[in-house]
Order: structure tokens, then C-alpha cells, then sequence
């Protein structure tokens, strides 16, 4: 292909929906370097810092969803729409985009439809194991729905996996456990519990692992407590908490060297996590979202049945569950090798590039069959 391909790729708010659209882009561009690729997404979501730091250019168009009570935003709602599906338009053509990739979120209804009216081919991946409104919209005149995993329901739907940055797509978990461990200052060959609720963090989690830190410590294990932004452990004194024992991070950047050097990682099943797990190999106890339409609890569902991963629920998950079935298992080294392989066995790195070759596939046929270079 001669001539650049041009490609929006829409989807936004959440690094759920923001992480798997840059790794496709980021595949795109590897296959074809001078790539043109523009990334449509709403004020205020997480894309506006993630697109432009990847390197790739950002048009905002308005947030228009869907009230879902009768109120004085139900009657500002055409308005909006009508607003975010003319910007979204605009920018496909002035981007002379040749398709567009949508993720899901509320920039991709418009996104979607603007499509349809002027001709340019969509593509869909869905993450969760329970399709949202949006790519249930744009999944219906799809050239092709990729999806992280089987029977979401999806017109056309093929099971790709999740599509996921390099740094953890080829992380190789044994290679990289020194290099990990030191970056939490972890000196000794103590066993390493790492527990997350994602970058904004678990408040029940939170809660339930600090108070079993004495009993964790009084068994030798280092708990890696990675409490999300605004959430961060604390004394009576309202002092950041400092234990023996315990590495306190509100944030991480390089979630690689999270899963390299948990023995265990105590976390949320969302699907982007579940799918990092399972490419790390890291085995893990899944502890769903209690809120939403129950999609974490699915999406775990075929880790956990490979052995990779145990689950719990939320209101389950206690100090007593934590100091007593969590403790034996990051104290098993056997049975922890044994869920670290069965993890691996659910892996799938290759989802960016399965779905980048679908698009760059599609773009080549419409320009042989219109005699355009490619």
C-alpha cells in the first residue's frame, strides 16, 4: 500500500475502552509506519491525556447520552446528538478516513452512524463479555466485530482476544521478576501479594486487605497495595499508612512490572485486567464489581474455569477469606505454578494485530476495486 491509510478509530472515557483502540492503532502503524490516524473522543474522559501521550492526533466532539429519566437534559439530547453526529462526520471526511475502528463508549454512537452516511467501512471490537449499546448499534453494518471473548451476542462476532500495548502483549513474566521487584524496592524472596482495584481504585479492597496486613506480615508475605488515585491508606493520625511489609502506590504506570513480580494479585475482573493476567501468566483472586449489568463476574468466567484464577465476590471477600484461603495460596509455590500455567494456557497476544489486519485488509480491497494505489 503506496499511499498512506486513513484511519479514526473512536472510543473513549475509560482505559477500558481507550488501551485496546491504541493498540490496534499502535498495530496499524507498525504494518504501515505513515499510517494517518485520527482518534475521535468526548471533553473530560481519559483519551485526552492517553491519545495525544501515544502519539496519535485527538478531535473532541460533545458527550451525548441517552437520558434515562424524563428531565430537562431528554429534551437537550436531540440537540447534542445532532451536534456530536455533524462534528463526527466532519471529521471523517476532512481525515478522508477509508474506515473507522470503534471500541464502545458514548463517542461511538455518532461515530457509528456518521459512518453509515457517508460509506466508510466500521469495525468493532467489543472488550466485555457483555456487548454495550453502542457497538450493539455499530456491530449491525460492521465489516467485521472482533471480540475479546466468544458468544457476546454480536452479528459476525470472532473471538480475538483483548488487544493490549507490546509492553504487556510480549511481556515474559520469570525474565522480567527481578527488573519488577526492584522497581517496588523489593530486596528479598518474601512472597509478593499485589493487590489493585485499577487506577481508580477499590474502596472494599482497600479496606478488607489493610486489616489483615498484620496477619499477612506475621506470615512473611509483602503485600504490594496499589490503592488507586485518592485512595490511599492511611493511620489514625490520617498519616499515609507505613508497615513492615507493605509498599503502598497510589498509582502505576507500568502495569508489566505489576504482574511480574505478584506471586499472586488480588484485583477486579474487568476484561482488560483478565486478559493481562492471562498473557502474564500471573495467577490471581478475582473480586467482580458488585454494581453494573455483571459483566466482571462473566468475564472471568473462563480464566477461573481454566484454573488461572479463583473468584469471590465482593461481600465475600473478607479479612477472614483474606488471612485464611488467600494466605495458603501465596504461601503454595506448587499450586500457584499450577494457576500460573493455566492462565497462560488462556492467553491471546495477538488480538491488536488479528484486528489491524482486518482493516488494512479491507482498505487494500476498496482501493484495488476502485484502481487506487495499494
Amino acid at each position: 500500500m503506496s499511499d498512506p491509510i486513513r484511519l479514526v478509530v473512536a472510543g473513549g472515557g475509560t482505559a477500558g475502552h481507550i488501551s485496546p483502540m491504541l493498540a490496534i492503532a499502535d498495530a496499524v502503524r507498525k504494518v504501515h509506519p505513515q499510517a494517518e490516524i485520527v482518534a475521535l473522543g468526548s471533553p473530560g474522559g481519559l483519551e485526552t491525556k492517553l491519545v495525544p501521550e501515544a502519539g496519535y492526533r485527538l478531535e473532541l466532539i460533545p458527550k451525548a447520552p441517552m437520558p434515562r429519566s424524563i428531565s430537562l437534559d431528554l429534551v437537550k439530547f436531540p440537540f447534542r446528538f445532532l451536534k456530536a453526529l455533524s462534528q463526527a462526520k466532519k471529521t471523517l471526511r476532512e481525515s478522508g478516513a477509508e474506515a473507522l475502528l470503534g471500541v464502545g463508549g458514548y463517542v461511538c454512537t455518532p461515530a457509528y452512524l456518521a459512518a453509515k452516511k457517508l460509506g466508510v467501512p466500521t469495525f468493532v471490537h467489543e472488550a466485555n463479555s457483555v456487548a454495550g449499546m453502542a457497538n450493539k448499534l455499530g456491530a449491525k453494518n460492521a465489516v467485521a466485530v472482533g471480540t475479546t471473548f466468544a458468544n457476546t451476542g454480536l452479528p459476525k462476532e470472532r473471538k480475538v482476544g483483548m488487544p493490549m500495548r507490546s509492553n504487556i502483549a510480549m511481556m515474559d513474566r520469570n525474565a522480567l521478576r527481578e527488573e519488577a521487584r526492584a522497581h517496588f524496592g523489593l530486596t528479598d524472596q518474601s512472597p509478593v501479594l499485589l493487590v489493585t482495584g485499577g487506577s481508580s481504585g477499590a474502596q472494599s479492597i482497600n479496606t478488607t486487605i489493610v486489616a489483615a496486613l498484620d496477619k499477612l506480615a506475621a506470615a512473611g508475605i509483602h503485600v504490594v497495595h496499589i490503592t488507586g488515585r485518592g485512595k490511599q491508606a492511611t493511620d489514625e493520625q490520617g498519616n499515609l499508612l507505613v508497615r513492615a511489609g507493605y509498599t503502598q502506590r497510589e498509582y502505576v504506570e507500568r502495569m508489566d512490572y505489576a504482574y511480574a513480580a505478584a506471586d499472586l494479585m488480588i484485583c477486579r475482573s474487568g476484561a482488560g485486567t483478565v486478559c493481562e493476567l492471562a498473557v502474564a501468566g500471573t495467577p490471581s483472586v478475582l473480586v467482580p464489581l458488585p454494581i453494573g449489568n455483571g459483566e466482571q463476574r462473566l468475564n472471568a468466567r473462563e480464566l477461573v474455569a481454566a484454573g488461572g484464577a479463583v473468584l469471590v465476590t465482593d461481600d465475600e471477600f473478607t479479612t477472614g477469606f483474606v488471612t485464611d484461603t488467600v494466605l495458603k495460596l501465596v504461601t503454595d509455590p506448587h499450586k500457584l505454578e499450577q494457576m500460573s500455567q493455566a492462565a497462560s494456557s488462556q492467553g491471546q497476544r495477538d488480538a491488536a494485530e488479528q484486528m489491524a489486519a482486518l482493516i488494512i485488509d479491507e482498505v487494500s480491497s476498496r482501493r484495488l476495486t476502485s484502481g487506487q494505489k495499494g
